[in-house]
């Protein structure tokens, strides 16, 4: 059903951009320097929104020693369950090398290390204010508070966007040549710091104009967290002893592994959730020397912050932890792309950041901060020049198109509100956080407990699409709950399409991984859900060279 019509004017751009993290900002500069005009329109305030923002992160560089850098291609290819690609590797090093060097150029403060060299370490706050800033020197025209609520297509793809305002509720639409998705990915409100705005609402939207996803199976992410905070930066807490209340130490999480790496992350992870569902867990970064202990707070002051507020030191007092779901925000899934253009099957419609598959970049294992960061912002260079492209390519004027709506779930031009819709969104949304954020159902995976899981969220689905019809801003918490129902779907019924254990991907039924099943998996589908195989392992797959 569409969505509502409003009696304000349509807006027009060459490019919609959907999203204001580092994706969707590097797109819309990329395709405003390409000569289009550009809309950028996020759910939040950009530039201070998303899983970003509130957080410290590196940026993927090649060392200098090239033995080092092939060795740990070579290592990450493998902890991907040779999923990854080199030339792809290559090829996103390569852009996130001149985006670095122009975050240089607009005076973003690098800092320096012992030899003088720079280190490629951005500090969330910072970096975004600076992307906004270069976003609207770009000429690009901003909408804050502005979640899109459906796609808009015709015989030639995709050309616009039906927008929502948080703050008024009125709706606004916008036709373009071309879109990008970079709406980041589903943590599925688990109140993970910067994740309140990442529900899934780009693969919905994807999902309806008929896209594809890819690797959706490698989505069950979590982060290890104070119980009583939301900043999940696991490297820091590789530092960390782990003790139950008596003070001993949890099992398996004294790992032999003396490198902060993230195969060492996923074991203490893992030990700490098969014991967290009956036990309260401690931590204390007590591997930390004094000497590293004030970088450590230099490059992530939103960590110790909380911390700070609590009487608590960390380095010498324990504090109970405990694990957010970070789903695709950390993993891999997300919207198929076709090519280095990042354009999806979908006419006219691209995807960059969370938003997209990283697949391509870490196989079956989280891109986690550094290689994250550089896929953000290679990608959304890619799809915002290729959109720009597109939109320039197009015979037909955007002002001619006759475009329609494309959204799934009830919505009305009502214009007040209603408490019963707002109830059963919160229903609908606690319904999926049941089925994906328990240790013992996504963490720990069994065909049982996926298929019982997957029968209750084709429910929850069926009933999101019956449901009573949602009016402005319950519009967009309307879409958020299904965003995370279709999402869950695709994950799990993936997942069950992959009878091994891959990268993050741990399936106690088929403990093995299975060099049968070394390739991708697409999936998609609303109401019928659907999941088949991309393409077979590619020549020589077990080495990326």
């Amino acid at each position: 059903m569409a969505a509502a019509q409003t009696t304000r004017p349509a807006l027009y751009a060459d490019v919609l951009v959907l999203g204001g993290g580092p994706a969707g900002t590097w797109a819309a500069v990329s395709a405003a320097e390409a000569g289009a005009r550009v809309i950028l329109a996020d759910k939040g305030y950009c530039g201070t929104s998303g899983a970003t923002a509130p957080s410290g992160t590196n940026v993927w560089a090649a060392n200098r020693d090239v033995r080092i850098h092939e060795a740990s291609i070579r290592d990450r290819h493998v902890l991907g369950g040779f999923l990854s690609e080199r030339s792809w590797l290559d090829r996103m090093l390569e852009r996130a090398t001149l985006n670095r060097h122009k975050l240089e150029a607009w005076k973003y403060p690098f800092t320096f290390d012992q030899h003088g060299d720079v280190r490629y370490s951005l500090q969330g706050p910072e970096y975004m204010r600076l992307m906004r800033s270069r976003v609207k020197r770009a000429g690009v025209k901003i909408l804050d508070h502005f979640p899109a609520v459906e796609l808009l297509a015709d015989e030639h793809g995709v050309g616009g966007a039906v927008l929502v305002s948080l703050e008024s509720g009125e709706s606004r639409t916008v036709h373009a040549g071309a879109v990008v998705i970079a709406t980041g990915g589903c943590a599925f409100l688990s109140k993970a710091l910067g994740c309140n705005v990442l529900t899934g609402d780009g693969y919905l939207l994807a999902a309806e104009a008929g896209a594809e996803m890819s690797g959706m199976e490698f989505s069950n992410t979590y982060g290890i967290c104070a119980a009583s905070a939301s900043v999940t930066k696991n490297a820091f807490f590789q530092y960390g002893t782990y003790t139950y209340a008596d003070g001993t130490v949890v099992e398996g999480t004294d790992t032999d592994e003396q490198q902060i790496t993230p195969a060492r992350i996923f074991k203490i992870q893992s030990a700490i959730a098969k014991k967290l569902n009956d036990h309260t867990i401690y931590c204390r970064f007590d591997h930390a020397g004094e000497a590293l202990q004030p970088q450590l707070r230099k490059s992530q002051p939103n960590l110790f912050l909380a911390f700070d507020r609590l009487g608590i030191n960390p380095f010498k007092d324990r504090f109970p932890v405990t694990l957010r779901l970070e789903g695709t925000v950390r993993g891999t899934g997300g919207i198929h792309i076709v090519d280095e253009t990042c354009a999806t099957t979908v006419p006219g419609l691209y995807a960059a950041g969370d938003a997209a598959t990283r697949e391509f970049i870490a196989g079956a294992f989280s891109g986690g901060g550094s290689h994250n960061a550089a896929w953000a912002m290679s990608s959304g260079s890619f799809a915002g020049e290729a959109a720009a492209a597109y939109s320039k390519r197009l015979s037909a004027s955007v002002l001619g198109r006759s475009l329609k709506g494309l959204s799934t779930t009830p919505q009305t031009s009502a214009a007040s509100s209603s408490p019963l819709v707002s109830a059963k969104t919160q229903e609908f949304v606690r319904a999926v956080q049941d089925e994906v954020m328990p240790y013992d159902r996504n963490f720990f995976r069994t065909e049982y407990k996926l298929c019982e899981s997957l029968i209750r969220l084709n429910g929850v689905w069926a009933n999101l699409r019956e449901g009573a019809s949602a009016a402005g801003v319950q519009t967009v918490r309307y879409r958020e709950a299904a965003a995370m129902a279709a999402t869950a779907r695709w994950m799990y019924a993936s997942a069950l399409a992959r009878p091994e254990s891959r990268g993050m991907h741990q399936y106690e039924d088929y403990p093995e991984l299975d060099p049968a099943q070394q390739r991708r998996l697409l999936s998609g589908g609303l109401d019928d859900v659907w999941v088949k195989p991309h393409q077979p392992a590619p020549a020589h797959s077990h080495s990326p060279f």
